[in-house]
């Protein structure tokens, strides 16, 4: 019962609205980033290749 209470009040003040946007904006970001990750991991790749390979050298 106090969890729906909990629910009601947040949905009624502009704390839970503030909250749902915060949350929103997260997950927009993270898909962002993983994306971007994903469209560079060749790059990526090649860069940590091209250190791994200096290291060895020395």
């Amino acid at each position: 019962m106090k969890a729906k209470e909990t629910l009601v009040r947040f949905w009624k003040e502009e704390d839970g609205q503030a909250l749902s946007e915060y949350g929103l904006i997260l997950g927009i970001i993270a898909v962002a980033a993983i994306a971007g990750l994903v469209a560079m991991k060749e790059k990526i790749k090649a860069v940590f290749e091209t250190i791994a390979k200096s290291l060895e050298a020395k």
